[in-house]
């Protein structure tokens, strides 16, 4: 399936991912309507990792634009965090004709169907630190479910098939496939190289090219990635295509294309590796020229 995916992410100010095909809508930072436009209509599912300022503060326009009949978006959010039924209370008092929009909070390994044959998991992440059972920052995997014929019947001819599937079903001759045709690791820092192992796209946020700065004193931080650690584990994955977002704004575009471009090969991942950097929207992420190629 060809995903068109538009984004902006910078730490700190505005994150956001638009996948078209799918109306879906990874995280809802400032300026994703005005972004869009007209295609913010076009979003059917938000789904909201964590509610930092930075991936929160479009809800407020979309949910406006979109409140209609037929219209209304579903906001699915981490269902440990309390922000989000505060901003529903008041966004129901603010703007009372986006009243019946739906919130809906998810756990750990919750399914969510978005259209037929796709759903999108809900996987718990590191980025606030609470105990196991508390669930306020999340992560998302996109799988395509299938129907594919079983091994034991791949070289019958179609009239064999047809024969016993009329007399035996379908499901005798077909076992169901899921394909990760999408990941979004939301804000988090690298914890388990093989969350992602089996990911067509994967997109991950980078918020730091040096390890040395995650490391503050005075105040407890939220826990970001550093770009090393997201392309060693890339590296050992069987990922296809890479986007990195969420890099801090302290980082010149130069800066982030040779660490990425450094990193990659020497971890030798030889894929295509898309860079959406600080202060930028990317229309149509895979169809641009991509930071590090791959070297087929």
């Amino acid at each position: 399936m060809k995903l068109t995916i538009t984004g902006y992410s910078t730490a700190l100010f505005a994150t956001w991912y638009f996948i078209e095909e799918l109306g879906l809508l990874f995280d809802a930072g400032d300026g994703v309507s005005s972004s869009l436009l007209q295609k913010s209509r076009k979003i059917k599912h938000i789904f909201v990792s964590h509610p930092d300022r930075d991936h929160i503060t479009g809800l407020l326009q979309i949910r406006q634009l979109n409140a209609r009949e037929g219209g209304y978006p579903i906001v699915y959010y981490p269902k440990d965090a309390g922000s989000f039924p505060a901003m529903d209370r008041f966004m129901s008092k603010f703007d009372p004709h986006t009243k019946d929009s739906t919130w809906t909070p998810l756990g750990q390994h919750q399914n969510t169907f978005i259209k037929n044959g796709i759903f999108v998991r809900s996987i718990r992440n590191e980025h606030i630190e609470a105990p196991l059972d508390i669930i306020k920052s999340l992560s998302f995997d996109v799988i395509e479910v299938k129907q594919k014929l079983k091994e034991a019947f791949r070289k019958y001819d179609p009239k064999e098939l047809q024969s016993i599937r009329l007399e035996k079903g379908n499901s005798f001759i077909t076992e169901e496939k899921r394909q990760s045709i999408l990941s979004y690791s939301g804000d988090t820092p690298v914890q388990d190289f093989d969350r992602w192992k089996d990911s067509k796209i994967l997109i991950h946020e980078a918020t730091f090219l040096d390890p040395s700065v995650k490391t503050h004193k005075g105040r407890k931080k939220n826990e970001h990635s550093i770009l090393e650690e997201v392309i060693e584990m890339v590296a050992a994955s069987n990922v296809e295509q890479l986007i990195l977002g969420h890099f801090s704004s302290r980082y010149s575009k130069e800066q982030i294309e040779q660490a990425v471009r450094a990193f990659a090969q020497k971890h030798a991942l030889n894929i295509p590796i898309f860079c959406v950097l600080p202060g930028e929207t990317m229309r149509d992420i895979l169809a641009q020229t991509p930071t590090h190629p791959s070297f087929q």
